[in-house]
C-alpha cells in the first residue's frame, strides 16, 4: 500500500491538518479589528506524543548516513530554518529551493513553496522519503528506531506497539503543531497593548496596508493562505516555481535570506524588490525602512524566548 493510501481516511492516526482552523479559538478577545489576527494556542495534544516527536525531530538515524535530522535544516534554537540560500542534500549537493521555517507552518493552508502538501502528515512523508533529503526509504529509518529498545518502549507506551510508519509520522506531526511563536509585539498590540508598538512601527503597518501588501499577507500567519504569481510587474526571482504559496511573514526579520531562491540577503532588499515586482511601486528608502520597522514587530517567542537569527 502506498504512503498516500496509508494517510487517507480512517487510516490516518493523527489527521493533522495544516490550517489555522485546526487550532483552538483565541483565548483573549482581540481589541483591534484588523486583517491580521494573533497566533492562537496550539491544539491540545498527548504530551507523550509531543515529547517523542521532539526526540525524533533531532534523531539523525532518520537519515541514510546517520548525520542529519529534521533539525539539521530546521534549527529550533534560532529561527526554525537555516542561514544559507540553499541547504545541502545528504550527499552535499545544494537543494533547489530555500528552506522555509518550520515555525508556524501548521498555520498555513498549504505547505511547501509550491503548496503541494495539504497536511503536515503528507509533507513529513514526502521529505522523509526523499532521496535528496534523508537518502533512505522511510521503512528503513523506522526500522532503525524499532531496533532501539528505549525508543520502542516509548512507542509501545503511547500506541500499544513499536514504531511503524504511521506512528512515526504522527508523533512528528503532533510535535510540529506545537511549533508556534505567539507573543510578538504586534500580537500584543492587536490584543490591546497600546504601547507595544512605536509610532514609526504603526506608521509602517499603515503603509503596509495602504500599499496593498496586506492583500496577500494577512490572516493569522500574515500570509500562507493563498497562491500568488511571482513577478507580476517585473522579475522577482530566478527559476521555478512562478506561482507559489504566499509565504508567511511571521518572524520574517530573523529568517533571511528571502524568496524561494534565497537571493535577497536582507529584509530591506526583499521589501524593495517586492515593491517593484508585485506592486509596481518604486519605494523610497524612508518607505522601506518604515515597512521593515513594522515587519520587525512580527517576531514571536518559542518557549518564552524571542526567535533570533
Amino acid at each position: 500500500m502506498s504512503y498516500k493510501a496509508l494517510l487517507a481516511g480512517s487510516l490516518v492516526i493523527g489527521g493533522v491538518l495544516a490550517c489555522a482552523s485546526f487550532f483552538a479559538p483565541l483565548e483573549a478577545k482581540v481589541a483591534l479589528q484588523e486583517p491580521i489576527v494573533p497566533i492562537p494556542s496550539p491544539p491540545a495534544a498527548d504530551p507523550r506524543k509531543v515529547a517523542l516527536g521532539e526526540l525524533l525531530f533531532s534523531d539523525k538515524r532518520l537519515s541514510r548516513s546517520n548525520t542529519r535530522s529534521c533539525a539539521s535544516c530546521h534549527d529550533l534554537t534560532t529561527n526554525g530554518a537555516g542561514r544559507s540560500a540553499h541547504d545541502l542534500a545528504w550527499n552535499g549537493s545544494p537543494l533547489p529551493l530555500n528552506t522555509t521555517t518550520v515555525f508556524n507552518a501548521a498555520l498555513s493552508f498549504r505547505l511547501g513553496w509550491r503548496g503541494e502538501f495539504r497536511t503536515l502528515d503528507e509533507q513529513i512523508v514526502s521529505l522523509m522519503s526523499a532521496q535528496r533529503i534523508m537518502g533512505i526509504a522511510l521503512e528503513q529509518s523506522v526500522g532503525k528506531l524499532a531496533a532501539d529498545p528505549a525508543v520502542a518502549r516509548q512507542f509501545r507506551e503511547v500506541y500499544g506497539r513499536g514504531p511503524d510508519v504511521l506512528s512515526v509520522i504522527d508523533v512528528l506531526a503532533t510535535f510540529e503543531q506545537t511549533l508556534v511563536t505567539p507573543s510578538s509585539r504586534f500580537d500584543r498590540w492587536l490584543a490591546g497593548d497600546a504601547v507595544a508598538l512605536t509610532a514609526r512601527e504603526k506608521s509602517g503597518y499603515a503603509l503596509f496596508k495602504s500599499l496593498g501588501c496586506i492583500s496577500c499577507h494577512q490572516g493569522v500567519n500574515v500570509g500562507g493562505n493563498m497562491f500568488q504569481r511571482q513577478g507580476v510587474f517585473a522579475p522577482l526571482v530566478r527559476g521555478e516555481p512562478v506561482v507559489v504559496r504566499v509565504p508567511s511573514l511571521r518572524n520574517v526579520a530573523v529568517t533571511p535570506p528571502y524568496f524561494h531562491d534565497g537571493s535577497a540577503e536582507t529584509l530591506q532588499e526583499a521589501v524593495r524588490r517586492m515593491g517593484t515586482a508585485q506592486l509596481n511601486a518604486r519605494l523610497t528608502e524612508k518607505e522601506i525602512e518604515s515597512l521593515v520597522s513594522f515587519l520587525n514587530t512580527l517576531t514571536g517567542e518559542y518557549r518564552g524566548q524571542p526567535l533570533r537569527q
